[in-house]
């Protein structure tokens, strides 16, 4: 039996499921929360581009009982009933995101070369809204475990 690792030269250089020529892909799926609600604005072109970040828990927690947490910023540029549906989202939404990731350098006012990760969503779910915390009339650890997220049916972009 073969493994992967050793395939033949020929056998994994071979697309059998296209005829076009192999391109980069760079894409990032992603399951997150938002950390404000989408904002929409104008591109130097007049076209609508709407900017949101999340963020991502990912690990065991620590002794603080979190878990580590990365931040995404994400543009999209879509349009009709999903751009509604987006901007409607509001800040705590756990979001299912698949975006097209690009590295681009830029130089900063400091005059130092950055890079920063740059990520397009083409496709977007909405999984959970946070409950409304002013429906329960408790406090501290208990209003934690009562903010249960009301899933979400058929929402965001497919």
């Amino acid at each position: 039996m073969q493994s992967f690792g050793m395939l033949p030269r020929a056998a994994s250089s071979i697309r059998a499921f296209s005829t076009t020529a192999p391109r980069p892909l760079a894409k990032m799926n992603l399951i997150g929360r938002l950390v404000d609600t989408p904002v929409l604005s104008p591109t130097s072109t007049g076209r609508d581009v709407i900017r949101y970040g999340i963020a991502v828990s990912t690990g065991p927690r620590g002794e603080d009982g979190n878990r580590a947490t990365s931040f995404f910023n994400i543009a999209s540029f879509q349009t009709g009933p999903q751009q509604e549906v987006l901007l409607s989202l509001p800040k705590g939404t756990q979001i299912y995101v698949e975006a097209d990731a690009k590295m681009d350098t830029y130089q900063g006012q400091d005059g130092v070369n950055r890079t920063q990760l740059n990520l397009l969503q083409r496709n977007f779910e909405a999984l959970a809204r946070p409950r409304n915390n002013s429906e329960s009339s408790t406090t501290g650890a208990e209003s934690e475990t009562n903010s249960v997220e009301e899933p979400l049916s058929g929402m965001g972009a497919s």
